[in-house]
């Protein structure tokens, strides 16, 4: 398996407090048959203000730990950027951190405040795409708005937007209303890829295999395949 979104990285977000915590996270995943994992701290002006050198040295200075502790995860740079203006900053820069490629766009993991999506987001979307860029939207089915009003998301999608659940949402670890968004996504054939979205040990885990399992069940095994290992591979160049 290939997790494309988890918070391991230590020290530098609200994922793993340290480098122990960093190394316990990656030993879980490897357990959970994940192989590669792209990080993704938070990007969020005001509040994390990662940028996409600092994120790559920080990822560079992990796998070194990694390979120090006999652990065998290969990890690579990434973000989970909020959408805010400071993205059309980061375009106009060349600062823009990215996950990989999908159809010779550049991928952006892009979250939304959990309470709502901001007004002017489709807007940023078309900037975006013209732009060159391949906005994947993070855990859509756990935004407020979206739980309230499924039909939130549509514009996402007709405008060509990849969609990330999160692995622990599909299994019901996020409640019964994000649960039954989960699976109307998955239903429609929109998601693009299952993941861990991993912060910590206990609540959060970086183990894909109980939701693997159950698309597996429902959606048969190609299907479960694409979401956690074909697809995700594609955007890593690892396909």
């Amino acid at each position: 398996m290939i997790d494309l979104h988890c918070h391991l990285l230590p020290g530098i977000d609200d994922g793993a407090k340290d480098l122990d915590e960093g190394l316990a996270l990656a030993r879980v995943a490897v357990d959970a048959g994940i192989r590669h994992a792209v990080v993704t701290p938070h990007v969020h002006p005001g509040r994390y203000d990662n940028h996409r050198d600092a994120i790559a040295q920080a990822c560079e200075a992990f796998q070194q730990a990694l390979e120090a502790a006999d652990i065998a995860l290969h990890v690579s740079p990434g973000a989970e950027v909020r959408v805010s203006d400071q993205i059309l900053l980061q375009v106009q820069q060349g600062t823009l951190p990215t996950i990989g490629e999908w159809e010779e766009r550049s991928v952006v993991l892009l979250e939304f405040p959990h309470s709502h999506i901001p007004p002017g987001s489709e807007k940023l979307m078309a900037f975006l795409l013209r732009q060159g860029y391949q906005p994947m939207i993070a855990h859509p089915e756990r935004n407020k708005d979206v739980i309230h009003r499924f039909e939130k998301i549509y514009p996402f999608v007709e405008q060509g937007c990849l969609l990330q659940v999160t692995a622990a949402a599909v299994a019901g670890g996020f409640g019964p209303q994000a649960l039954k968004r989960a699976w109307q996504l998955l239903e429609k054939g929109w998601v693009t890829v299952l993941a861990s979205d991993a912060h910590n040990l206990h609540a959060r885990p970086p183990d894909m295999r109980p939701a693997f399992k159950i698309v597996r069940e429902r959606l048969g095994e190609a299907s479960a395949w694409s979401l956690v290992r074909d697809n995700p591979a594609r955007i890593c160049g690892l396909a």
